[in-house]
């Protein structure tokens, strides 16, 4: 892949990282100023415990995602970005685009959910 087009890729895994910390910073504040409300009423403290447990579920796919963007930015100094780890091939620059965290072109991508789909 072309330098230019490798440097575009870090800007966007970059910004992308830095949005997921600001919003898991926030949630930590937030939680932080949850976890000094005293709710006496059940109904609002487990109301309150849903919205927690729903919050860290979301950051915990984004922190997952954040691992993604590292290993993405590992890939292209390393080389391997925009490499299928299955076939070896080249993944488009659309797929890339739309995913930048991406590891596999549509193809083997396809073949792995038909996989996951006769398994479950």
């Amino acid at each position: 892949m072309e330098k230019e087009k490798l440097e575009r890729f870090r800007e966007i895994l970059l910004k992308k990282r830095s949005e997921l910390l600001d919003e898991a910073g926030k949630t930590v504040d937030e939680m932080n100023v949850m976890g000094k409300d005293n709710f006496p009423d059940p109904v609002d403290r487990a109301s309150m415990e849903s919205d927690r447990s729903f919050d860290l579920r979301i950051r915990d796919r984004e922190r997952r995602l954040i691992a993604k963007v590292n290993e993405a930015l590992e890939r292209i100094d390393a080389g391997g970005f925009g490499v299928c780890e299955v076939c070896g091939e080249e993944i488009g620059e659309k797929r890339l685009e739309a995913r930048p965290v991406t590891t596999l072109c549509i193809e083997c991508k396809q073949e792995q959910e038909e996989a996951e789909k006769k398994y479950h």
